[in-house]
Parts: structure tokens; C-alpha cells; sequence
């Protein structure tokens, strides 16, 4: 059994709160992790129909029979069980009851928010870290992870990529989404998610998608923002605020939660494919960004991260919001460190008044440089964790 790094954070949770809710992509864990977490409550399944008739038809009876709480699962299946829970949460005042889950509802996120606003903690779960897979794979090969992604199930059963994907795209993207945006013509569906695969890491450009795909931009953003609030994709805002005399970007980037998915999607049936794709470098970027990205919501904290890049080409893959300013972070697949890794952190310093003195580079090398303040490693082999740069 995989012990999830979020574990700490929920049990804290549940002991200020009276409802925690746990949201995230299917398959990420959320049931496991509540169930291991919260052994002796009762568990509710609300995609069982049985469970969901008698919810429905009856809410007050159906948790009448829950006078301590339980485990509510997938409630984006009867969100109208939130009013009911606000009534008993207040009238009980005891923390910890009810731990919810949730997935793939856009509006779910708003129900809770104002059903149980001051009521409850909101936690994000998305499949494993590092740290996490190393207990079922102590050794780590980067490229195999990008293909094999990091889906739970996928990794402690040993799972083949291609067919869990497969699978994974057919019975839970395509049938959940596409209900949701009532999808008529499923090739275009399906295409549109290909060529969001092969521009992974890029500026979105959404007139430029609706012209390959044949819909319009507006048809473009509006799935493009289903799959965020489905715990799909999630989006990388560009930093433009203070920036001296330079004309910079203002659109943001698109990644997936799961490389794993991105590799299924580009046909990608070995980790040698990834070495050899052209896509590899945004392949790493994905994962390392990601890694970052669970960091925070694993420590129930907001991710305050952006990349920023700007008119002549300089970049600056990832920012990362800290207390004193913003941490620059440059991304490279390569195994070989190169001064020229160094040129976005110093041309972004030099326009901006936030960026803090210190920086970081993250390869795919075995050795680790400290170049002035500048550290430059290998994240994949840190065992230290995130806290100590990325979290500060």
C-alpha cells in the first residue's frame, strides 16, 4: 500500500474541520486514501445506483443513518446532498465528519464552496510524486515514468501504460467529459486531445486549435476549461506584473496531470520513444512542473507558480512564488549542464524587481552545481523532498 504524502495534511484537516473534501482526477487515489485514512468510518459510493436512488429519493433518511459522519463518495454524483450536510455539520459542531471526494463536475468545486463555505478544508489529490513511486520503484528511470505516468493503480500493480490509458481515456475522459459538454461528434473530441498532446508546454493558442480541430475558439476554450475543472489539464499563468521595458507574453500554458496520458496520446509505446521525441524537452518540463505542482496542494497550500517569456524569446520556464519574491526555475532533459541553462534566470533578473538573487535548474545529470546562486541538480535523484527550495 503506497503511503500518499497528502495523508498528513487530511488528517489535520478533519481535526479543525467538519467536512474535508478531497478532489482530484479519477484514479488518483482519493478512495483509497480516505478509506486508509479514515478506517472506521461508514463508506457511501454515490456512482453505485442502488446507494444513489436511496440518496436521492430520500437525502435525510439516507444520512440519518450516519450520525458521526462517513465517507461520501464521488458526490459530484447528487451535489443536492450539500445543503443537507450544512444543516447537520452545524447542528452537530463536531470536526471531522463527513470526508467527501469528487471529480469530474466543473461546477462541483463552486456547489461546495458555497454549501459549505467555513465548513470545509478543500485538498487536491493528483496521482503519485516521486517520493511516492520510489516505494514501489526505488529506482527511478525518468523517461520510463513520463511514459508510464503515475496513476496508483498503474504503478503498484505493474499495470501495461497503453492499455490502462486506453482504457482510462474511453470509460472515464471521453463518457465523463463528454457528457458534461453534451459532444456530438467524438472524432473531434478526440482529435482536439491529440493535438493538446502535441502542444503540451506551449503557449495556448486557442483560434489556432478551433482551426485544426474545425470549431471555434470559444468551443476551444470552453472544453479546454471543462478538462481543468476535470483534474485533466491544468494551466501555467504567465508573470507580467513589474516588468521593466520589455514586451512579454501574456498567454498562458497548458499542461497534462498525468505525462503518462500526454505519452498515450502522442503514441508513445516505449520510454526510448520519449528519448527520441521530439516533444521530450516539454515531455521533462511537464513532469518536473508537476512534481512542483503536488508539492503545494500535497501541504494544502495554493500553488502560486508561473513561467514567463517575452517578446524577443527569453524564457523563464517555471516562477515560483515565495515570500520574499519569485524563485526562477529553468528546465532541461539534457544530462549535460550548459552555461547557457542560465540565460532566461539572468535576462529575467534583470527586469525584474521580484526575482529572488538565488535560482535553479533542473536536469537530467547526475551531478550537482552550485553555479554563483544558482543551484543546478537533478530532481529525480533529490531525496531530500521539495520543502527546502521549492516551498520556502
Amino acid at each position: 500500500m503506497i503511503k500518499r504524502d497528502i495523508a498528513p495534511e487530511l488528517l489535520e484537516s478533519s481535526r479543525e474541520y467538519p467536512v474535508v473534501t478531497l478532489f482530484g482526477p479519477r484514479q488518483s487515489g482519493k478512495t483509497v486514501l480516505a478509506q486508509q485514512c479514515f478506517p472506521d468510518k461508514p463508506y457511501f459510493l454515490l456512482e453505485d445506483p442502488d446507494t444513489r436512488l436511496a440518496a436521492e429519493t430520500d437525502p435525510r433518511g439516507f444520512l440519518s443513518q450516519m450520525p458521526n459522519g462517513a465517507i461520501l463518495d464521488e458526490i459530484q454524483r447528487l451535489p443536492i446532498l450539500l445543503s443537507y450536510l450544512q444543516g447537520i455539520v452545524d447542528k452537530a459542531q463536531q470536526p471531522g465528519m463527513f470526508i467527501l471526494t469528487g471529480s469530474h463536475q466543473p461546477d462541483l468545486h463552486t456547489a461546495v464552496s458555497q454549501s459549505l463555505a467555513g465548513r470545509t478544508a478543500l485538498l487536491t489529490l493528483l496521482p503519485l510524486t516521486l517520493e511516492e513511486i520510489r516505494q514501489v520503484q526505488p529506482e527511478l528511470d525518468v523517461f520510463e515514468l513520463i511514459y508510464q505516468g503515475a496513476f496508483p493503480r498503474l504503478q503498484s500493480q505493474q499495470l501495461q501504460p497503453n492499455r490502462f490509458f486506453n482504457g482510462y481515456l474511453q470509460t472515464y475522459v471521453e463518457r465523463d467529459v463528454r457528457a458534461i459538454l453534451n459532444i456530438k461528434d467524438l472524432s473531434r473530441f478526440q482529435q482536439f486531445l491529440v493535438l493538446l498532446a502535441g502542444r503540451v508546454g506551449q503557449v495556448v493558442n486557442y483560434t489556432g486549435l478551433g482551426n485544426d480541430v474545425g470549431v471555434s475558439s470559444t468551443t476551444i476554450q470552453h472544453w479546454v476549461s471543462v478538462l481543468k475543472a476535470s483534474y485533466i489539464l491544468f494551466e501555467l499563468p504567465p508573470f507580467f506584473a513589474n516588468i521593466r521595458r520589455k514586451r512579454v507574453i501574456k498567454s498562458p500554458k497548458l499542461y497534462f496531470t498525468d505525462t503518462g496520458l500526454v505519452a498515450f496520446l502522442l503514441g508513445i509505446q516505449s520510454a526510448e520513444q520519449v528519448v527520441r521525441d521530439p516533444l521530450r524537452g516539454n515531455l521533462y518540463e511537464n513532469l518536473m512542473i508537476l512534481e512542483i505542482l503536488k508539492a503545494h496542494l500535497n501541504r494544502g497550500l495554493r500553488p502560486d507558480l508561473y513561467f514567463y517569456r517575452d517578446s524577443q524569446g527569453n524564457e523563464v520556464d517555471l516562477l515560483i512564488r515565495q515570500r520574499q519574491g519569485l524563485l526562477p526555475v529553468e528546465i532541461k532533459s539534457s544530462a549535460t549542464f550548459s552555461p547557457a541553462f542560465l540565460k532566461g534566470i539572468d535576462t529575467f533578473r534583470a527586469v525584474s524587481p521580484d526575482c529572488l538573487p538565488n535560482g535553479v535548474v533542473l536536469y537530467n545529470g547526475e551531478q550537482t552545481h552550485q553555479i554563483g546562486q544558482t543551484r543546478v541538480f537533478n530532481l529525480a535523484r533529490e531525496k531530500q523532498g521539495l520543502a527546502a527550495w521549492a516551498m520556502a
